[in-house]
C-alpha cells in the first residue's frame, strides 16, 4: 500500500519506545482504578444514578482499552514493513489479507487507499475483517463503497469523499454499515488526499475504525443521564407539591399562640416542624392546635408512615377528619377509633400513629388518647414524667380497634410536650423520653412556651435525623 503521506510532507519520526511504554503503564493503571470505581457503583437497576455511574465507567473503560491497544500498536509498529513513497504515483497493489485475533484492536481498525489514476483500491486485511468481507474478494472502489452503508448514512459518506477528492479536505466522520451476517456496525473514518507535485489529488487514503461498542456506551451514558435528570425533576416536583400541601394543612401560626383567646385560664402554645436530614421527601408528621366551640382546646400530633405526595395527602385527610370530628364534640378515644376506620378504608393501606388531647380550662383537665404514639411528657416544678398511656394500637393496623382514654389534672406553670418519634435519633435503640425529660431544669426557668420550644430545637433541631419530626409545647398559665 502506498504511504499515507502527501507529497509535500516528510515522514514523522517514531516515538521513543520508553516513552510509549510509560504511557501504556499509566493507561493500564488508570483503567484498573476506573474498574474499581465501577465495581463500587450501586448494582440496583432501579436506581437511575447507579445506572448512570456504571454506564459512565463502562464508557471510560472502552476508551481506555482502545487507548491501551493504540499505544501498544504504536510501540510495536505496523504489522508489515512500511513501503517507501515512490517519486511518482504508482498503481496500488492489494495487500495480502491477515486474520487478526478476534476482539483485538486490529480486528477493529483497518486502512485503505484508492488510486484515482488507475481506479484501483487497496485494503488491509484488517479492513476485510472489520467490514465482514471475503478476504479473497477484490476491494470495493469508491463508487462501490456506499453499497455497504445504510441508506440514511450514504449522503454523508458521499459528501465526505467528494470534499476530499475535489477540495482536498480531510475526512473525519462516521457512518453505519450492514455486514453480510446482518449485523450493523458504526465505523469512524479518517483520511486525507494524496497530492502529486502539482497539488492534484492522485489518491485518497483512509483509516476505518469500528466504534460500535464505544458509541453504544456513549448512548447508554446519555440515556441514563436523561433518566437521572427526569428522576430528579420528578423528585423536585413531588417535594415542592408535598411541601405546599403540608404548608396548606399545618397551622399557619408562628411564634406563640394562646387558647382560649378569652378567659383567665389559657394555654400558651408553640410548635415546630423539623424536616429529615437524610431524605429530600416530605413525611407525614403533623401538629395541630384548635380552639373548639365549647371553649376547650384540641391538641394533637401524629405521623403517617412514608414520604412524598401520597403520604402528605393522607396526612391532610387524617388531620382534616380529626378537626371535623373534634369540632362536633367527639372525645379522644372515640376519635381515634374513627380515624382508624378511616385509614383502614383508604385505597392505599398505610399505618399511622397519633396522640389527641382535649383540654378543659375551667377544671384544667386534660383528656387524651393515643394510637401507638409516644405519650405526652408533663413537666412540673423542674421535673418531668411520662403520662401513663391508655390502650391504643397504630392507626390502620387492625380493623375495629378500640382506644382507651386517660385524664390528667394540670396546674399553673405545668408544661405539656407532645412530639413524634423522629425528634430524637434512636442510636443504639435509645428512646426520646429520657433525653427530653433531662431538659426539665431548663424548662423550669423558661417564661413562655416559645422559650421552651427554642430549648428543644437548640438541643435536637440540628441533629442528623433519619425522619421528620414535630414538637408541640403547651404551658398552663393565666
Amino acid at each position: 500500500m502506498p504511504s499515507h503521506l502527501s507529497a509535500d510532507r516528510s515522514a514523522a519520526q517514531p516515538p521513543q519506545r520508553g516513552t510509549v511504554d510509560a504511557l501504556i503503564s499509566q493507561t493500564r493503571r488508570l483503567r484498573g482504578e476506573v474498574d474499581a470505581v465501577r465495581r463500587e457503583a450501586p448494582a440496583d437497576d432501579e436506581d437511575p444514578q447507579g445506572r448512570w455511574q456504571r454506564a459512565l465507567c463502562n464508557l471510560a473503560l472502552h476508551q481506555l482499552n482502545d487507548l491501551d491497544q493504540h499505544l501498544a500498536q504504536l510501540r510495536d509498529g505496523p504489522p508489515s514493513a512500511p513501503v517507501q513513497p515512490a517519486p511518482a504515483p504508482a498503481p496500488a497493489v492489494r495487500a495480502v489479507p491477515v486474520t487478526p485475533r478476534r476482539g483485538s484492536l486490529l480486528s477493529r481498525v483497518g486502512s485503505a487507499e484508492w488510486n484515482l489514476l488507475t481506479d484501483e483500491a487497496s485494503w488491509s486485511g484488517e479492513l476485510y475483517q472489520l467490514l465482514g468481507r471475503d478476504p479473497t474478494a477484490p476491494p470495493l472502489t469508491l463508487d462501490e463503497l456506499p453499497s455497504l452503508v445504510l441508506d440514511e448514512d450514504r449522503p454523508m459518506l458521499t459528501a465526505m469523499v467528494t470534499d476530499c477528492l475535489i477540495d482536498a479536505k480531510p475526512i473525519d466522520g462516521e457512518f453505519r454499515i450492514q455486514r453480510p451476517d446482518g449485523g450493523v456496525r458504526t465505523v469512524h473514518m479518517m483520511g486525507e488526499p494524496v497530492l502529486d507535485a502539482d497539488g492534484s489529488t492522485v489518491s485518497m487514503w483512509a483509516v476505518l475504525r469500528d466504534v460500535s461498542e464505544l458509541r453504544s456506551s456513549q448512548r447508554k451514558v446519555s440515556e441514563t443521564r436523561d433518566s437521572l435528570q427526569r428522576q430528579r425533576h420528578i423528585a423536585q416536583t413531588e417535594h415542592r407539591l408535598a411541601v405546599e400541601l403540608q404548608e396548606a394543612v399545618l397551622p399557619p401560626w408562628r411564634g406563640s399562640l394562646r387558647f382560649p383567646q378569652r378567659g383567665p385560664e389559657t394555654l400558651d402554645l408553640a410548635a415546630r416542624y423539623l424536616p429529615s436530614s437524610t431524605s429530600a421527601l416530605v413525611g407525614g408528621d403533623w401538629y395541630d392546635a384548635l380552639e373548639l366551640p365549647d371553649g376547650e382546646t384540641l391538641l394533637s400530633v401524629g405521623d403517617l408512615t412514608g414520604h412524598g405526595i401520597p403520604v402528605a395527602s393522607g396526612m391532610a385527610m387524617l388531620l382534616g377528619a380529626l378537626r371535623g370530628m373534634a369540632m362536633s364534640g367527639t372525645q379522644p378515644g372515640q376519635l381515634m377509633s374513627w380515624l382508624n376506620q378511616l385509614l383502614d378504608a383508604t385505597v392505599q393501606p398505610a399505618l399511622g400513629s397519633a396522640v389527641c388531647c382535649r383540654y378543659r380550662p375551667e377544671t384544667r383537665t386534660l383528656t387524651w388518647a393515643q394510637a401507638g404514639h409516644p405519650a405526652p411528657l408533663l413537666f412540673r416544678n423542674g421535673t418531668g414524667r411520662i403520662l401513663p398511656a391508655p390502650d391504643g394500637v397504630l392507626l390502620g393496623a387492625t380493623t375495629g380497634a378500640t382506644y382507651g382514654q386517660a385524664e390528667e389534672t394540670l396546674e399553673d406553670g405545668d408544661l405539656l410536650l407532645l412530639h413524634t418519634d423522629g425528634l430524637v435519633p434512636r442510636r443504639g435503640g435509645a428512646v426520646a423520653a429520657p433525653k427530653l425529660l433531662a431538659l426539665a431544669p431548663r424548662f423550669h426557668g423558661a417564661r413562655t412556651a416559645q422559650d421552651c420550644l427554642r430549648t428543644v430545637v437548640e438541643e435536637f433541631g440540628e441533629t442528623e435525623r433519619e425522619d421528620d419530626a414535630c414538637v408541640l409545647v403547651a404551658r398552663v398559665g393565666p
